[in-house]
């Protein structure tokens, strides 16, 4: 790990499930951290910790007004997220092709020359 890298990555931020409801939370608006210890049933350190997490992902933003802390969702590290994801889709998309052509299909073989060898050619992924 270098310097300039983030001590937690968006991947390991977003695999708690409290901080995923943070992230939901911020995501309407901007709070202090004593409006959010409300909407969690822990102690407000241990939702400074989370918040800290994310914050060291880039997650999210603390910005001092006045006396209080307050917290905003940083949604572009989520695109790391969604890129990651994006390359999976095409498995999901291969299945649903696969699931409509013999939905579709009155007899499930010789309607679709492309379909036989698709829904094969699935039927060996899994």
């Amino acid at each position: 790990m270098t310097a300039s890298s983030p001590k937690h990555d968006v991947f390991q931020a977003i695999a708690d499930p409290t901080r995923r409801k943070l992230l939901k939370l911020l995501g309407e608006k901007e709070m202090p951290v004593t409006a959010i210890c409300g909407h969690f049933p822990m102690s407000r350190t241990a939702v400074s910790k989370h918040l800290r997490i994310l914050s060291d992902a880039g997650l999210v933003r603390e910005q001092k007004v006045g006396r209080e802390r307050r917290y905003s969702l940083q949604p572009e590290p989520l695109l790391e997220l969604k890129r990651w994801l994006s390359y999976y889709e095409r498995f999901w998309d291969n299945k649903m092709t696969a699931l409509k052509y013999y939905v579709e299909s009155d007899n499930k073989d010789a309607a679709n020359p492309a379909g036989p060898q698709l829904v094969k050619k699935q039927a060996k992924l899994d």
